[in-house]
């Protein structure tokens, strides 16, 4: 990728870096002027002081949970909808250098809400893939994700839709929405369902500030090949230590709401979490979450983590390798790209721009 020499530094290296993201959801992707075409269109309620609400991120920011109902209930009414968001997604990654993209797709939420049956939105999101891959050379693979906010049997009907209509592009399960007062081991059949029938899992524990045991039971309980946010986990130095000796590959998010929300401005990112958690021996990979209400980009997500959180350029480097060791892909694939990207990253290597500012006021 072309660096202009008007770039910022930083922000031209990193949006310059190979990436693949693990850590995004659908919903939370959806452009402005997406979202207000799809509010004109069903002639909703939703006003335009609401939209800008929407897409409002303070100094405290609040969390996005709102947004991603109101699609859902609202909003999305037919599979080319899902198939619109899911392309513009995917362009948007591409643009920041993403090669490859698994991204968080709610079916349950889908069916209920939308009313469009699991089929027929499969069918409209991986036509998507296919267009943007062919159109932008990005690769994008589907999580079927647990909407932890629903009663458990849910959960079990979703995950059976999966492996009822099984295709390449649904690689696992992974389990979002509200973490409070929903602990993960509520949800143990499902993911025992699906690891029964060969899909990857993951989930997000940790995340809010809820207790460091949610990510031990998604560790141990539901047995999950890698951890999304996690951060809590460095309560217990012990159980750290598991996750560290094991490899563990935990897809943390910059921007995260909770931490932005509750820690002082010049405390923010000297108090992350995501700062310590190299140094206790855990394995982080750097990701957007939902970037169009976030504010972020892949290319900023990799920004931060140097500009606010102090890492370097070998950092970026391991963070890199953490990404491609999580990805479920094949290993001659993981071989082939992890050799690519090395190739790239010696190639960016003298652009780096040192030394490079660290700002503790977060974006």
């Amino acid at each position: 990728m072309r660096v202009s020499a008007t770039d910022d530094p930083l922000q031209a290296f990193t949006r310059a870096l190979p990436k693949v993201e693990l850590h995004c959801h659908l919903l939370g992707t959806v452009r402005r002027d997406t979202f207000t075409d799809l509010v004109r269109r069903a002639g909703s309620p939703i006003s335009d002081e609401e939209i800008d609400a929407f897409y409002t991120r303070g100094e405290k920011p609040v969390g996005v949970l709102r947004v991603l109902r109101a699609l859902d209930a609202q909003l999305i009414r037919s599979p080319d909808d899902l198939h619109r968001i899911s392309y513009e997604y995917l362009q948007d990654a591409a643009a920041h250098n993403v090669h490859y993209a698994e991204f968080f797709w709610n079916p349950t939420g889908t069916a209920r809400a939308s009313g469009i049956a699991y089929p027929a939105a499969l069918a409209a999101i991986v036509r998507a893939l296919a267009d943007a891959q062919r159109d932008h050379g990005i690769i994008g693979r589907l999580i079927a994700a647990i909407d932890r906010e629903a009663e458990p049997q849910a959960a079990l009907e979703m995950v059976q839709w999966v492996i009822d209509h099984r295709c390449d592009e649904v690689l696992g399960v992974g389990i979002d929405y509200r973490e409070v007062d929903r602990p993960p081991e509520l949800f143990t059949a499902a993911y025992a369902q699906a690891r029964r029938a060969g899909l990857k899992t993951t989930a997000h524990a940790g995340e809010f500030g809820m207790p460091w045991t949610n990510v031990q039971t998604a560790v141990e309980r539901l047995k999950v090949d890698r951890i999304d946010h996690g951060y809590t986990v460095l309560d217990s130095p012990e159980f750290t230590e598991v996750c560290a000796q094991r490899g563990i590959v935990f897809t943390v998010v910059p921007t995260n709401s909770y931490y932005l929300r509750t820690l002082a401005p010049e405390r923010w990112a000297l108090d992350h979490p995501i700062r310590r958690m190299p140094a206790a021996g855990l394995r982080i990979h750097p990701n957007t979450d939902d970037p169009a209400l976030h504010h972020v980009t892949p290319t900023s997500a990799w920004a931060m983590m140097v500009r606010d959180f102090g890492f370097g350029l070998e950092d970026l480097r391991g963070f890199m390798h953490n990404g491609l060791d999580a990805a479920w892909i094949d290993d001659s694939t993981r071989r082939a790209w992890r050799a690519d990207a090395l190739q790239r990253f010696e190639m960016l290597r003298p652009l780096w721009p040192t030394p490079v500012s660290i700002s503790p006021q977060g974006v």
